[in-house]
């Protein structure tokens, strides 16, 4: 019991932590990739092919590192999307983010999230 219990509780703490805490933001991102990663990485991960954190939960979010994802959705249509929610237009699983950012710091997201895939 000594030894299993402060194990067991430094375990249980991790397991917790991981689950929790929010993705790491490196000291040299700009700040589009500092709103990514605070905002987005959770469920589309810091590559934008999806977290592993979203799995657990049985979310499946769209794969923005696959340049498919994008291709042919207009920025007008990305912006309405993160500020207004995926709810008005039958995706309930992404969030609104309208409260919390700015329209400029919303379209900084569109443009970030543009570069994910990569150049072709």
């Amino acid at each position: 019991m000594i030894v299993a219990g402060p194990a067991l509780f430094l375990l249980t703490g991790s397991v917790v932590a991981l689950l929790v805490l929010p993705h790491p933001i490196p000291r040299t991102a700009s700040p589009a990739q500092r709103l990514y990663l605070g905002h987005c990485a959770g469920c589309h991960g810091a590559n934008g092919h999806g977290s592993w954190r979203a799995t657990l939960v049985l979310i499946h979010p769209g794969d923005l590192g696959d340049r498919r994802t994008l291709e042919g959705r207009s920025d007008a249509y990305i912006f309405d999307l993160i500020k207004h929610g995926g709810a008005p237009i039958g995706r309930p699983g992404m969030p609104a983010f309208g409260f919390h950012l700015t329209d400029e710091q919303t379209r900084e997201l569109v443009r970030y999230v543009r570069t994910l895939p990569g150049p072709r």
